[in-house]
């Protein structure tokens, strides 16, 4: 449902007369706006407050994110106004919302923005006006951004991702499957050399990459240098022991720049071939540590701690598929993007978006995954979706037919918590991961056959048909928060 256009003010003597009037006839509501290939998009789902009309919540939704403020201002004068102005071109009436339905009315809002209203390669700069003010008006009841189209003409001002999925495979030498990997558990507490212990173990039974949680910096009982020291004598010990490329992620977070900075170097002078970094940390410096990742050929991993807090909620704050574009914009090689079976937060076609975004050389709309804009990628390296949270080896066949095989695959518990040990959970994920993908490969159904595939490995592999039998039963099927608003439908051919 379009709503109808109504009389603008953009220029003349009422229009800057001293006083309020609404942001439509400000010039913020253009229906027949003419988008430019340079224009920064944005869709919002705004749900106004009682007696607000939607065109005029989106009008001030585009007023308030560019130029506008609550009341007149003779100085718009001084500059290039109507070019500045952000223009609300689009509302359509949200599926399953209204009149007719039992949920309250939202509305998805379509705006334009002049690229010249933002810094070249700020992260920082987009967001204080896309996401700023604009969430805590009184006239919009909620707000969330669902989805956004940067320009190529924008996009070459990032670095984008410091390595890429491409050289990364060539670094660790691991091609034609999932990598796989573990968190250290538990993610708290050990002495820098239990911890140590816990990645030669994992690292040796199969896994490619061991990593530091999001909440382990440097803290009393095991402070950053002891866990990097045993981290890394470990990685190496496994390496050899194995002959393959192996990594850990030494989380690098702390309190100032400067502290990262130290941390990444040390990271470095020891051999590490990735370090990480959390979401948390702020735009700002995660541009800044890719930047030092790109200089440095190190693999930068970012754990996305946090974004729950305003990507959850269907009606407010911003979509997951907004935070993966800014971040491959940004700089990062990995980021934690969605398991679908796992523990986490992750409807099918929504996680599927979010790797899409992530891998894409152009993202094509497709409103089932969420995905409002076609997106050039204008060459910037892709970014390496990681899934974990609560993951097993019996998941296998489901992981790999979601997620494919550009991913990054971490069992934590799913193998530290091996009822033989952590080597054996290492070496049942491997096992399980080389058989899915040998039958995939003789094109065998995965989907349909995975469990029989699955049992018929455990039968000549001890910790695999262990592992089968302890997480068997266990599932995590709760209803996803953030589903789609569009479900695609057959139409009969004639």
């Amino acid at each position: 449902m379009a709503i109808s256009e109504t009389s603008t003010m953009k220029e003349g003597k009422e229009r800057y007369k001293s006083g309020v009037i609404p942001y439509k006839k400000m010039g913020y509501w253009e229906p027949d706006y003419d988008i430019k290939e340079t224009d920064v998009l944005a869709m919002f789902r705004l749900t106004p407050q009682k007696g607000v009309e939607p065109d005029e919540c989106a009008a001030a939704v585009a007023g308030e994110s560019s130029t506008a403020t609550w009341t007149v201002v003779w100085t718009d004068r001084l500059t290039a106004c109507e070019m500045y102005r952000a223009k609300a071109y689009r509302v359509d009436l949200v599926p399953n919302t209204g009149p007719g339905t039992d949920n309250e009315a939202q509305y998805f809002a379509y705006i334009a923005y002049d690229i010249d209203l933002f810094e070249g390669g700020s992260i920082a700069n987009l967001t204080a006006s896309i996401i700023g003010n604009v969430f805590g008006m009184k006239a919009v009841k909620a707000l969330r951004l669902e989805d956004m189209r940067i320009p190529v003409a924008y996009l070459k001002t990032f670095q984008g991702p410091a390595t890429g999925v491409i050289v990364e495979r060539e670094r660790m030498d691991k091609f034609g499957r999932p990598l796989l990997g573990a968190t250290t558990k538990p993610k708290l507490g050990l002495s820098g050399r239990n911890y140590g212990r816990v990645v030669y173990e994992a690292l040796k039974g199969g896994l490619d990459f061991m990593k530091d949680d999001e909440n382990i910096n440097s803290q009393p009982f095991m402070h950053w240098r002891d866990r990097f020291l045993y981290c890394m004598d470990a990685v190496n010990k496994a390496s050899a022991a194995t002959g393959e490329v192996k990594g850990h992620y030494m989380n690098v977070t702390a309190g100032t720049m400067e502290e990262m900075y130290e941390r990444a170097e040390f990271a470095k002078s020891l051999g590490s071939v990735i370090i990480m970094i959390d979401l948390v940390i702020g735009y700002t410096a995660i541009q800044s540590m890719a930047k030092w990742a790109r200089a440095n050929d190190m693999i930068l991993h970012l754990h996305r701690a946090g974004n729950s807090t305003y990507s959850r909620q269907k009606n407010h704050g911003m979509s997951f598929r907004v935070i993966c574009k800014w971040m491959r914009m940004a700089g990062v090689d990995h980021i934690h993007a969605g398991t679908v079976v796992g523990k986490l937060e992750g409807d099918p076609l929504m996680i599927r978006g979010y790797y899409d975004t992530l891998l894409d050389t152009k993202t094509e709309m497709q409103l089932e995954k969420g995905i409002f804009f076609d997106q050039e990628w204008a060459s910037l390296n892709k970014c390496m979706p990681v899934a974990s949270g609560g993951i097993h080896a019996g998941q296998m066949h489901q992981l790999i037919h979601y997620l494919g095989e550009d991913v990054v695959l971490q069992f934590g518990g799913g193998t530290i918590g091996h009822p033989d040990g952590i080597q054996a959970g290492a070496v049942a994920n491997r096992t399980a991961l080389e058989v899915m993908i040998q039958a995939r490969n003789e094109g065998r159904d995965i989907w349909n056959e995975g469990p029989q595939i699955l049992a018929d490995a455990a039968k000549w592999c001890s910790p695999l048909k262990a592992g089968l039998d302890t997480w068997k039963d266990i599932t995590f099927n709760y209803e996803s928060t953030d589903s789609p608003d569009f479900v695609p439908t057959a139409t009969a051919s004639v």
